[in-house]
């Protein structure tokens, strides 16, 4: 522990500050490496959210011929059991 640094607070019996205080580790500097690590999770982490949002795009696109061919095959078969009743409205 002889590596943590000692905290003195100069405090008045007023119980105002002496001086400028700043609590541990307010405004200090990741050391490099750390802060290299943060933005390669960052840059990881983005580019996740676009590979994600891409395979969702080409999943809508892919299925998007599916989806017309079963709207139209569902149609036809709407307007043949119209025609199979006597052409008669449903509503």
């Amino acid at each position: 522990m002889k590596s943590r640094r000692t905290v003195i607070i100069d405090m008045t019996p007023e119980g105002e500050f002496r001086g400028e205080f700043r609590a541990p580790g307010a405004g200090a500097r990741l050391p490099w490496p750390m802060r290299i690590a943060a933005a390669g999770a960052l840059v990881a982490l983005l580019l996740g959210a676009i590979a994600l949002a891409a395979f969702a795009f080409w999943l809508a696109v892919t299925l998007l011929p599916i989806i017309i061919i079963a709207a139209l095959i569902a149609y036809a078969a709407f307007r043949f059991q119209l025609w199979r009743g006597g052409g008669r409205r449903m509503w």
